[in-house]
């Protein structure tokens, strides 16, 4: 009996300091090329965390939405992309900061992905000040994005 190859997942969902044009594009880059299509994440819930200055996706309802890219890497580049990332992401750290996802995203060509993201982990911290709903769901419209010292995320 012959068992279908599935090719492994190289999309990663980024809606924050990894989006084209943010602070931390150049760590995506790292690990090789990738294609960037603007795309959405429905059923998740944005926030903007502060002094931190970089966005917390977390699970929502289905009104919830998030905006971004979806970075589709070769299997090579991936492989290569992926230690960059999750060390940004901190999902070695104890406790990890985020936990790699799998979701479907949809791209404005209305197709619909299967990707990686990047969910926020420490839920005791969304519950104290400076962890706020961005409404729009789009983290370049929040206004004190930056980060406050050159060695934050």
């Amino acid at each position: 009996m012959n068992v279908p190859v599935t090719d492994p997942l190289t999309t990663v969902f980024v809606y924050g300091t990894l989006m084209p044009g943010e602070r931390n594009a150049g760590v995506a880059v790292r690990g090789g090329t990738f294609t960037a299509q603007p795309a959405q994440l429905r059923g998740h819930r944005l926030l903007h965390l502060t002094p931190e200055a970089y966005p917390a996706v977390i699970p929502g309802g289905p009104e919830d939405l998030v905006l971004g890219h979806a970075l589709t890497y070769t299997p090579a580049d991936w492989q290569a992309a992926l230690p960059f990332l999750d060390a940004l992401e901190g999902t070695e750290e104890t406790p990890p900061l985020y936990t790699r996802e799998q979701v479907d995203v949809h791209l404005h060509s209305g197709q619909t992905l299967m990707a990686w993201v990047y969910l926020y982990a420490r839920a005791e911290r969304l519950s104290q000040p400076g962890a706020d709903c961005v409404p729009s769901g789009d983290w370049r419209e929040t206004p004190d994005r930056m980060r406050p010292r050159p060695s934050d995320r």
